[in-house]
């Protein structure tokens, strides 16, 4: 693993830990050459996930968009760190399980929809007013008419 630091190739790992939910594993690195301390994290892939945009092109799935994307939905909202990791390595296997190489990513925002009106409808709200690209406000009571009362 090459040094974030100072880019030499050599670096040691000092420790090594599974994430809470088992999903990845943790390691500490030491890089021998600048002394500085980072961390890496690991998943399991199980296949390579090619989306295909709206107007046809085709690029390959980035789970960290995807985490940033479900960040910003969540952010000041009462859900830890731990919760939108949980959030996030879920929507990535069940893309993962469907078998499919190809995803649209029509489908994956509309994953990331569903999973987050369940966790927090404010999130939900914000993520949908990006992903259909509300322009006016009444883009935004529409939506909240569909959504309707809260249980």
């Amino acid at each position: 693993m090459r040094c974030p630091f100072c880019g030499h190739d050599d670096t040691q790992v000092k420790d090594s830990r599974p994430t809470e939910d088992s999903s990845a594993i943790r390691r500490r690195r030491f890089c021998s050459a600048c002394t500085q301390r980072f961390s890496t994290v690991e998943r399991v892939q199980l296949r390579e996930i090619t989306v295909v945009k709206s107007d046809g092109r085709r690029v390959l799935f980035d789970r960290d968009k995807l985490a940033r994307s479900v960040r910003i939905a969540l952010r000041k909202r009462p859900v830890d760190e731990e919760r939108m990791e949980r959030i996030v390595n879920g929507i990535v296997r069940k893309l993962e399980a469907s078998g499919e190489a190809d995803v649209a990513s029509k489908a994956i925002g509309e994953q990331v929809m569903d999973t987050l009106k369940e966790v927090d409808a404010v999130a939900y709200v914000r993520f949908a007013s990006v992903y259909r690209n509300f322009r006016e406000a009444k883009d935004f009571e529409a939506f909240l008419g569909e959504l309707g009362e809260p249980t």
